[in-house]
């Protein structure tokens, strides 16, 4: 068998176009449903080219509103995901912490986040602190579950190596386990970030914050479907974005993975 080829570096053109080829599908199916064949009313999913007129004509509102929004879902994810990795650690360091508290997490994990949503406005206000909060339920679970399983699931001969070597506990720590779990929070990270941006969406409808969600709600209760599609779709575009520039990061701060791993 012939050894593989170096990896080829740098943006493939096919990392542009299968995703440019996959919305425009989308659309097309888009447009097929809702003017070609007329399967759904325009008052409950507009063509796209009325959803896109809508866009245009509003922009000077949605487009401040989805830099609100995007603050907001940054700002709960960093939040979520500092404390999220800081008790996977806890999880991950004392097997008694993780027995006593593994039940009363997964328990808030279940909770219906959208039924929250009035009462977090009687318990912490209006403004950001729902928004917040919300995105900080949404997210942490995941970024919980992939610190301590990468923490918990070392490769035995690294750990080996590391007792071999009469490592301390923070060397061991520091050299060994967490670069080894890198991987794995990295996936509970984005696992987080699209809920992210949804529970920004879901706080900022109990909130007095006018970001994309709060203008969805304000345009369907005026009938007017078309922009609150067109807020929806920018939503989607946000999340892309940031689910892409995190999957840059990964790339960036583990090199080491696509070294040592296999190509689909």
């Amino acid at each position: 068998m012939e050894p593989a080829g170096p990896r080829r570096t740098g943006v493939r053109p096919a990392a542009v176009g299968l995703p440019a080829l996959g919305l425009l599908i989308a659309v097309t199916v888009w447009w097929t449903v809702t003017s070609g064949l007329h399967l759904v009313h325009p008052a409950s999913l507009p063509p796209p080219q009325v959803v896109w007129s809508a866009l245009t004509g509003t922009s000077d509102v949605l487009l401040p509103a989805l830099g609100i929004t995007t603050a907001m879902t940054l700002l709960g994810f960093l939040l979520s995901s500092v404390a999220g990795v800081l008790i996977g650690m806890a999880l991950a360091a004392s097997r008694r912490v993780e027995r006593m508290f593994a039940p009363l997490l997964v328990a808030i994990n279940a909770v219906p986040k959208i039924a929250l949503g009035p009462l977090l406005v009687v318990s912490v206000g209006w403004g950001q602190k729902p928004i917040l909060t919300m995105v900080f339920l949404l997210c942490f679970f995941p970024i919980v579950l992939s610190t301590a399983t990468g923490l918990t699931t070392t490769p035995a001969d690294l750990a080996d190596l590391a007792r071999s070597l009469n490592a301390s506990w923070w060397q061991s720590f520091r050299k060994v386990r967490f670069p080894a779990a890198l991987p794995q929070m990295f996936v509970g990270l984005k696992v987080a970030m699209p809920l992210a941006a949804i529970g920004a969406v879901i706080g900022e409808f109990y909130s007095d914050k006018p970001g994309l969600g709060y203008q969805i709600l304000q345009y369907n209760g005026i009938g007017d479907s078309a922009t609150a599609w067109a807020a929806i779709v920018l939503i989607a575009l946000m999340s892309i974005l940031l689910y892409s520039a995190l999957s840059l990061v990964e790339r960036l701060a583990l090199p080491w993975v696509r070294a040592t791993t296999s190509s689909r």
